[in-house]
């Protein structure tokens, strides 16, 4: 690892700094008969002849360096390159100022226009890293109410109920839990810690603007907790955004939300955004007659404001945020304001307070554009005050990140680089019943981040960072990535890092408080280590002048080291302790996405998972964990995007369950859940300045079978509501309005 670190070093050390060419900006669009042009996400920009490139944005923007002369002889042509559009070429050796290119549908019909097809999902052919991108137009497909239901036509992420009383949820990224996945908010780290459990439902949907998940090893720029990927959550932007937005949501369980966002330019260089968002849901369900609601009752008010100023090489941004959340589980008897010492109803009650404040400040030096300095803070108070039954449980984190980027070229562009420092605080107070849970880390790290490129056909990214914990010790932090193209249409991708956490105990497991198991920590739990390798292969064929992509991916996570949250070994008992043997998991996933008849956009995928750990000197697969998994999904928009019609369905596999087996007969479970299917579906209609939609989620009414053990006697010593495979909630009916000024 030295020898590693001193190669960097001589190479930072050895090469002079050198500043090519300028930055070019500018707008895609496509051709629209009605509108007459709209920006198109998603769009390639790259130099001829090279693989220097961007992606345009949710909006159309992009912003690429400019060429150094003498790479190619194409060094003043500039390509862009969408799916469904003809190439365009420019040569930009003689423009100034914004650049704006119109690109034309590839496809006509005699007597009918072809509008514009814009991704709604795409993997970068750029990038080095294999990031897959959801756009708002994605997430429009679902009612998407919060970051917890956007991924419900991703075949990558996962998202089912941690248990059947409180309404939390969890992600799966290959194959395992949300907590090895690096949550992120605008490229800062977020919902960790005390957030793991219930953060998914803290962002809600209409106030992102896109979403990227990357796979496996990810930059050391944003830390070390990255084990299967990075997911990156974009608000929408004060600058580019809607005058004003509104969204009021309804289902016939008698949830309600209301969301909105404004945008205020106040002069060339600042302006501001402000985002509202409720949720109230006080009607009791229980429709399988078990006494347990199927969703807990919740009520939350969260709010946003962000500022941005840019001037002509400096560029800040600045926000706020406030949440407040009571949920209330249970029995339906259960009445959270009348609870005795000794209670008649189980129940539970989970309030939260969380206050966020961020800032970022960027400098691009004069005359040297591609060499940059930024830095990046935030602080989050967060507070839980909570009972589940008999169990209390109350917790703080108080945690404040930062990050100083600087980032060049070394010699030209084949060479790039950044490097900086960060430092990450983390101060928790837990306390579970009588006992308490205290820990402080401090954190300062270094990190080196190179990339070369041949502008040909080869990208390859190198990195190291250096962490100096306070209770862990110095540790390393290696990551690797390489992008060839094998030739126009094909690329091959191939990435390698390791990652590490600090288990948070009974913050990433308070849903387990929600049975008559007791804890038990059998020893002190150490830092979870494990080494992450991905191969991925990118293929596009043209069929009948349009592109199919197709992307066939295997990743592997090896554990080092890893907190064992053991179910099968005691009935009574949840016994945690370190990892004695192996832990792996293996993902091999397919995605075919292709428009199969003018406007129906269709995506197929299937995973197989085979995760495995060792259990009490076992080595068994992942109970809770489906074994493979199938998605569809069909989108149709009508001729000048009047209607959408969008359709999903999930094929989830079977997994195994936690051992029961000592349980009486009435209270027991099998060793494996069944595979099952979801159909969710939605339609769409559009007017000039509003929308209205309609869908069902789960239109088969399927549900798991008796979720709750023991729900007649939940004071008992079999009660437990932590072995959830399957959906809780049956059949729901949704509507919905949006309402937009541009």
């Amino acid at each position: 690892m030295k020898y590693f670190i001193r190669i960097f070093i001589i190479m930072l050390a050895s090469l002079s700094i050198q500043v090519m060419g300028q930055d070019l900006q500018g707008t895609v669009f496509g051709k629209d008969e009605n509108h007459g042009k709209i920006p198109l996400p998603g769009v390639n920009i790259y130099w001829a002849g090279s693989q220097h490139g961007t992606v345009t944005d949710e909006h159309g923007r992009f912003t690429i360096k400019g060429q150094q002369p003498g790479h190619n002889h194409d060094h003043s042509l500039l390509v862009a390159s969408f799916v469904g559009y003809d190439n365009d070429t420019l040569n930009v050796h003689d423009i100034k100022g914004d650049i704006e290119i119109l690109l034309a549908t590839n496809t006509t019909l005699d007597e009918y226009v072809v509008s514009e097809r814009q991704q709604s999902s795409f993997v970068s052919q750029i990038s080095p890293v294999q990031v897959q991108t959801i756009t708002s137009a994605e997430l429009q497909k679902a009612a998407c109410c919060n970051l917890s239901e956007s991924f419900e036509t991703n075949a990558s992420v996962d998202v089912s109920y941690s248990d059947a009383v409180s309404g939390a949820k969890k992600i799966e990224l290959l194959g395992l839990h949300g907590k090895y996945s690096q949550m992120m908010t605008e490229n800062i780290p977020n919902l960790r810690g005390l957030s793991t459990t219930y953060g998914l439902g803290y962002i809600p949907g209409t106030w992102m603007e896109s979403i990227q998940v990357s796979k496996g090893a990810a930059s050391v720029v944003n830390g070390y907790e990255s084990v299967t990927g990075q997911i990156n959550i974009e608000y929408k932007k004060p600058d580019d955004s809607e005058k004003a937005f509104l969204n009021a949501y309804a289902n016939h369980i008698g949830k309600l939300e209301g969301n909105f966002n404004g945008a205020v330019q106040l002069n060339k260089k600042w302006s501001t955004m402000l985002y509202a968002h409720v949720e109230n849901l006080s009607n009791k369900v229980d429709h399988n007659g078990d006494s347990f609601l199927d969703e807990p009752l919740i009520r939350q008010y969260n709010v946003f404001n962000r500022w941005k100023y840019v001037g002509d090489h400096y560029m800040a941004q600045f926000g706020f945020k406030v949440l407040d959340e009571n949920r209330t589980g249970g029995q339906e008897g259960f009445d959270p304001e009348e609870m005795p010492q000794t209670p008649n109803y189980y129940g539970i009650n989970i309030k939260t307070r969380r206050y966020e404040a961020w800032g970022k400040a960027g400098y691009v030096f004069q005359g040297m554009e591609e060499t940059s300095l930024g830095f990046v803070n935030s602080y989050t108070w967060h507070e839980q005050d909570s009972y589940f039954g008999l169990n209390d449980y109350t917790g703080t984190e108080s945690n404040y990140y930062a990050n100083l980027i600087f980032q060049s070229v070394i010699g030209n562009h084949r060479h790039k680089y950044s490097t900086g420092a960060s430092y990450n605080y983390d101060a928790y107070r837990e306390m579970l019943n009588d006992s308490t849970f205290n820990r402080t880390e401090q954190v300062p790290g270094l990190f080196f981040q190179y990339t070369y490129s041949n502008e040909k056909n080869l990208t390859v990214l190198l990195g190291i960072r250096s962490d100096f914990h306070n209770i862990w010790g110095t540790f390393y932090t290696p990551r690797f990535h390489a992008k060839y193209n094998l030739n126009e249409h094909t690329i091959l991708r191939a990435s390698a890092g390791k990652g590490y956490r600090t288990p948070n105990i009974i913050a990433e497991n308070s849903y387990l408080l929600a049975s008559s198991r007791q804890l038990i920590v059998q020893s002190d739990i150490r830092q979870e280590e494990a080494w992450n390798y991905g191969i991925n292969l990118t293929r596009i064929i043209d069929i009948a002048d349009r592109e199919m992509n197709i992307n066939a991916e295997v990743y592997r996570t090896d554990f080092i080291n890893q907190m064992v949250i053991d179910r099968d070994q005691n009935v009574s008992q949840i016994n945690i302790y370190n990892l004695n043997g192996k832990s792996f998991s293996n993902s091999y996933q397919v995605e075919i996405s292709y428009e199969l008849i003018p406007r129906l956009d269709v995506v197929a995928a299937f995973r197989y998972n085979d995760v495995k750990m060792t259990y009490d000197g076992k080595l068994e697969r992942e109970p809770l964990v489906n074994r493979y998994k199938g998605l569809l999904n069909l989108s149709y928009k009508t001729n000048l995007d009047k209607w959408q019609f969008d359709f999903t369905t999930q094929l989830n596999g079977d997994s195994r369950l936690p051992n029961t087996s000592s349980n009486p007969l009435q209270y027991q479970r099998p060793d494996n859940a069944p595979a099952y299917t979801i159909l969710n579906t939605q339609i769409t209609k559009y007017f000039r300045k509003w929308n209205i939609y309609v869908g069902v989620e789960n239109l088969t009414n399927f549900v798991q079978d008796d979720p709750v053990i023991a729900a007649d006697d939940p004071f008992g010593p079999y009660f437990d509501s932590s072995i959830v495979w399957g959906p809780i909630m049956g059949r729901k009916i949704y509507a919905g309005l949006k309402f937009s000024i541009n």
